[in-house]
């Protein structure tokens, strides 16, 4: 079966459901973009990034830090209100308040269609793999899916991987301005059983350095096994933070892209899942 490199539907729009912290001076990403007069000069810079990259990777190499990666995509019921949407995704944003161990979160509704009618996403990092064990069996968070989140939904999947960030408190727990605003691209990946070893390796090796080598378009990427137990539909993981909506579609939609997903990706994949949604605080105040 033919697997085309993962896209948004062109005319899909997204809410994110992130209570308002009060708003520093926004990165005007827009205006950067604004400065590129074509694909042509966007390639042309983004070789320029990814010699810099290069450059600068023995350094960076040495500066890395472990993090898990928790990914939950929920199917609400149609007749969803808007006041039940606001409590179950107040109470699961809280949840990092509650107990330890949680160091980022982002969560929102998606508004495109996808094969697996998934409606809402939640994404959450961890320091270390206790704390998303911990996280489990946490009963603020049990009481939370019975009393919050189970009576809305029909639906859930969980996937779980470890992956590495650069060892600096803004990029370990996801602060500062460039993390405030974007859009977060979660893709879930099942590799044919055959292809495990180098053919697996070889192709997240070359979507790490393809998002390393787009530092104007991507805050940060993490990739890595799927740990859940539970979960045995996708192998692998990958997260992606990118500046802006068109950040995110000018690379999907560049030719580096899709000539790597058809390369690297497309012969040893049998399923895969991608949604992103908007990063951009609403409302005034939590709860």
């Amino acid at each position: 079966m033919l697997i085309q490199a993962p896209t948004p539907s062109p005319t899909s729009t997204f809410l994110i459901h992130q209570p308002l912290f009060p708003r520093s001076a926004s990165l005007n990403v827009s205006r950067v973009m604004n400065t590129w007069s074509s694909r042509r000069e966007l390639s042309r810079r983004m070789v320029v990034s990814a010699a810099d990259d290069q450059s600068n990777s023995t350094a960076n190499s040495q500066r890395k830090r472990k993090v898990v990666e928790h990914i939950c995509l929920l199917k609400t019921k149609e007749n969803l209100t808007d006041e039940e949407e606001k409590d179950m995704l107040d109470f699961l944003y809280t949840t990092q308040y509650q107990m330890r161990g949680i160091v980022a979160i982002s969560l929102g509704r998606i508004s495109e269609e996808n094969l697996e009618n998934y409606t809402h996403a939640v994404y959450m990092r961890f320091q270390i793999k206790e704390d998303l064990a911990k996280f489990y069996e946490n009963p603020f968070y049990l009481g939370v899916l019975k009393k919050h989140v189970l009576p809305y939904c029909h639906g859930l999947i969980n996937v779980d991987y470890e992956a590495e960030v650069e060892d600096d408190i803004l990029p370990i727990f996801r602060k500062g301005e460039e993390f405030n605003y974007g859009v977060e691209f979660v893709l879930l990946i099942s590799f044919v059983d055959n292809a495990f070893g180098a053919p697996v390796q070889h192709a997240l090796a070359s979507l790490a350095r393809l998002t390393h080598g787009f530092p104007s378009l991507i805050v940060q990427s993490t990739q890595g096994l799927n740990c859940n137990l539970g979960n045995k539909e996708f192998t692998h993981g990958v997260v992606i933070r990118f500046r802006s909506l068109e950040a995110f579609e000018i690379f999907v939609g560049s030719s580096e892209y899709k000539e790597m997903w058809s390369s690297e990706f497309q012969p040893i994949t049998q399923k895969t899942l991608s949604i992103h949604f908007s990063v951009d605080p609403v409302g005034t105040e939590i709860m």
